[in-house]
C-alpha cells in the first residue's frame, strides 16, 4: 500500500493514508450515496402518503399554529393575514408569542387580535430565544397539533388538511412530527435562486434517503413543522439552550421511540438570506446547532449502536461531515501557504502539478453533487424546480465551502454550550422592506 503519512509505524501509516484518501472522496462518495437513496425512496419505499382525504370540517381535529416572533415588524402582518383568510381549513387558532420585541410588532400584533378572534398573542417581556418562546405558547395551546410556523414563511393553502392526513392515518398514533418542503419565496437575487437548488438538494435527497433506507427523520424543518403535543410534553419540550432546536428535538423524539416523517408534498414557502453576510449568520447558527446535537448524542449513541443501525449510520455520516469540514480549512490554510511558498521561490512547475491534480479532484466533486442535484430537481415538486439547475455550480462551488468553514469556526462555541455556557437567545434576521 502506498503511504504519505510516516509516523514510525507502518500500521499508523496505512490506517492514516486510508483516512486522508477517504476524507478527501469524502464529498464524491456523499453525493453518490444520496443519489442511490433517492432512487431507493422512489422505486422501494412503500409508505409514501399517495391519497389525500378531504377532511370534513365537523370532524377536522383542532390545530393551533404557533408563531414565534422576535423584531418581525416588517413580515408579521402579511403573514398572520395569510394564516387567518387563505387556509383552507376551519377548525385552528394562532398564538403569536411575541418574545421581547422591541420594534413596532407589539402594535401591529394588538391591532390584528382586535381583527381576528382566533389570534391570540403571548408577550413575553424578556428575550430568551425561540426555544422558550415556543415552550410557553405550547402551554397555552389549545390544540393536540401544533404546527410550528415561523414569522416570514407562508404553507400552501392546503397544507393544514393534509398534515392531518398524516396523523390520521393507520397506525400513525406513534408519529411525533410531520415535517414538509421547503421552497424559496424571495428568488429575486441569484443567491436566493441558489438556496431553491440548495434546498432541493437537502430536502429532496437527504430526507427521503433518511426515510427511506435509514427509517426515521433527523432533522425537521424549523420553520414549517406539525407537533403531537403529546410528543412534544413527553421529551420535556424544545431545549432552550440550542442553536437549532429543530434539529435537537427530532434527535430526542428519535431517542424516544417517536416516528417522524418527511412530507415532500407539503411545501411552505419562506424568506432566505438575499446577502453573503445575512448567508454567513445563519449557517453559523445551523452548524453551531448541528454539532451541539452531534455532542449531546454521541455518548447515547455510542454505547447503543444497534438499537437502531439507520440512527447510528446517519451518526457516523455526521461525524465524517464534521471531520472533513475541519479537514477541508485546515487542508485549505496549508495549500494556500504552500503555494504562497512555491510562488516566492519560484517554483512554478510544482504549483502546476498541484493545480492540476486539486482541479481533477473539484471535477470528480462536482460530476457527484451534479448527479445529487439532477436526481433532487427531478423527484422534487413535479419537476418544477428544474429550471434551477443552471445556478447549481454556485451552490456546489460556494454553499459547500461557507457551511464547512461555518462548522470549523462554530466547533469550539458549540462545545461551550454543551458544557454549560449557551444561550437560546435569538436576533431577529436582517429584512429589507418589499
Amino acid at each position: 500500500m502506498i503511504t504519505i503519512i510516516d509516523t514510525g509505524s507502518q500500521f499508523f501509516d496505512n490506517m492514516l493514508t486510508l483516512l486522508y484518501f477517504f476524507l478527501i472522496s469524502y464529498p464524491i462518495l456523499g453525493g453518490f450515496v444520496w443519489f442511490i437513496g433517492v432512487q431507493c425512496y422512489t422505486f422501494l419505499y412503500k409508505h409514501r402518503q399517495k391519497e389525500w382525504i378531504d377532511v370534513p370540517p365537523v370532524v377536522e381535529p383542532f390545530i393551533t399554529i404557533m408563531v414565534p416572533a422576535h423584531n418581525e415588524e416588517i413580515v408579521i402582518e402579511e403573514t398572520i393575514e395569510y394564516l387567518m383568510t387563505k387556509m383552507n381549513y376551519h377548525n385552528y387558532e394562532v398564538i403569536v408569542t411575541d418574545d421581547g420585541s422591541t420594534d413596532r410588532t407589539p402594535d401591529i400584533l394588538a391591532r390584528l387580535m382586535k381583527k381576528y378572534n382566533n389570534l391570540r398573542v403571548i408577550r413575553i417581556e424578556k428575550n430568551k430565544g425561540k426555544a422558550h418562546a415556543f415552550n410557553i405558547g405550547t402551554a397555552f395551546a389549545k390544540g393536540k397539533l401544533i404546527l410550528s410556523n415561523d414569522a416570514d414563511t407562508m404553507p400552501e393553502p392546503d397544507a393544514l388538511n393534509r398534515y392531518v392526513n398524516y396523523f390520521i392515518r393507520p397506525g400513525a398514533k406513534h408519529i411525533a412530527a410531520v415535517t414538509a418542503n421547503m421552497d424559496v419565496q424571495n428568488r429575486t437575487k441569484l443567491i436566493a435562486k441558489s438556496q431553491t437548488v440548495e434546498f432541493s438538494s437537502i430536502v429532496g435527497i437527504i430526507k427521503r434517503t433518511q426515510m427511506a433506507v435509514f427509517g426515521g427523520l433527523y432533522a425537521y424543518s424549523g420553520a414549517n413543522t406539525m407537533y403531537r403535543k403529546s410528543a412534544l410534553m413527553d421529551v420535556g419540550g424544545f431545549r432552550q439552550d440550542r442553536a437549532t432546536e429543530d434539529i435537537s428535538i427530532a434527535w430526542d423524539h428519535q431517542l424516544n421511540g417517536w416516528l417522524s416523517v418527511f412530507a415532500p408534498d407539503i411545501i411552505f414557502f419562506m424568506e432566505v438570506p438575499e446577502t453573503v453576510r445575512m448567508l454567513y449568520r445563519q449557517r453559523k447558527r445551523w452548524a453551531k446547532g448541528g454539532t451541539e446535537v452531534w455532542l449531546t448524542n454521541f455518548k447515547k449513541v455510542l454505547l447503543h449502536p444497534f438499537d437502531h443501525i439507520g440512527r447510528t449510520i446517519m451518526f457516523i455520516d455526521q461525524t465524517f461531515s464534521i471531520i472533513w469540514s475541519i479537514f477541508f480549512c485546515l487542508s485549505m490554510i496549508v495549500f494556500v501557504g504552500t503555494m504562497g511558498f512555491y510562488l516566492y521561490h519560484g517554483n512554478y512547475e510544482t504549483i502546476y502539478q498541484t493545480l492540476t491534480i486539486s482541479f481533477i479532484f473539484i471535477c470528480f466533486e462536482m460530476i457527484a453533487g451534479l448527479f445529487q442535484l439532477v436526481a433532487s430537481l427531478l423527484v422534487d415538486v413535479q419537476k418544477r424546480k428544474l429550471k434551477y439547475l443552471f445556478f447549481a455550480p454556485l451552490y456546489m462551488l460556494v454553499f459547500w465551502v461557507v457551511n464547512a468553514i461555518t462548522i470549523f469556526t462554530t466547533f469550539i462555541p458549540a462545545v461551550k454550550t454543551i458544557l454549560g455556557y449557551g444561550s437560546g437567545t435569538w436576533k431577529s434576521p436582517e429584512r429589507s422592506r418589499k
